[in-house]
């Protein structure tokens, strides 16, 4: 996956941090500066989908409870083979809701495998993950987004540990894990991310690119 044009590590740094609100020549967004922009945009969201009868209507229908006049939706379910009742749950959502695609993979190959399908379909000015299990919350897609649509970053990537409110708690040896994985992230990247397994992830439709 290419992620738009090649800029230097310093502006690459910028853009990044300002996503997730660490720079200090970005100013944070209020919660309703989405909807103060004059502009309507198409947001695709990725559902991957596998073994999620019990959560995939609820977090369907959570998603589409951020559309408003400023926000358009399209949403792409990507069943990885599920063995129980998820595929016909989402085909019946899909011929409920024209704004609801869905595709099937004939054997189950991985959510990073299901997340690409979605992405070569997507058509949105934005493309969001988010997971079925309704681990997090499809309302935070919003704020997920704010930074694109104000041309603020190119990326935005969802962190557990800078939310002020109540959020889940972590295992403690996955969140060693998760730290140890983000400063390997870190290193390399020149970047300076807080949680890079965090599931949330937005980006800018035209910058995804897949082989």
């Amino acid at each position: 996956m290419r992620i738009g044009r090649q800029r230097s590590a310093s502006e690459k740094m910028c853009r990044a941090c300002r996503a997730i609100g660490l720079c200090p020549k970005g100013a944070a967004m209020n919660k309703s500066d989405l909807n103060a922009q004059k502009e309507t945009y198409r947001l695709s969201v990725i559902i991957p989908c596998y073994n999620e009868m019990a959560t995939l209507q609820r977090c369907v229908a959570s998603v589409m409870s951020i559309a408003s006049d400023n926000l358009t939706l399209e949403i792409i379910i990507v069943d990885d083979c599920s063995t129980d009742d998820s595929p016909a749950i989402a085909t019946e959502l899909a011929a409920q809701h024209s704004i609801i695609r869905l595709l099937r993979h004939e054997k189950n190959t991985g959510k990073g495998a299901a997340i690409r399908s979605g992405i070569s379909e997507a058509s949105g000015d934005f493309v969001a993950i988010q997971d079925a299990d309704l681990e997090y919350d499809p309302k935070d897609l919003v704020r997920l987004i704010e930074p694109l649509a104000a041309r603020k970053a190119d990326v935005v990537i969802g962190s557990r540990f800078l939310s002020s409110g109540p959020h889940r708690v972590l295992y403690f040896w996955h969140s060693i894990g998760n730290k140890f994985l983000t400063l390997l992230s870190n290193m390399l990247t020149d970047l300076n991310l807080t949680d890079i397994e965090c599931g949330y992830k937005g980006f800018i439709g035209t910058y995804l690119t897949t082989s």
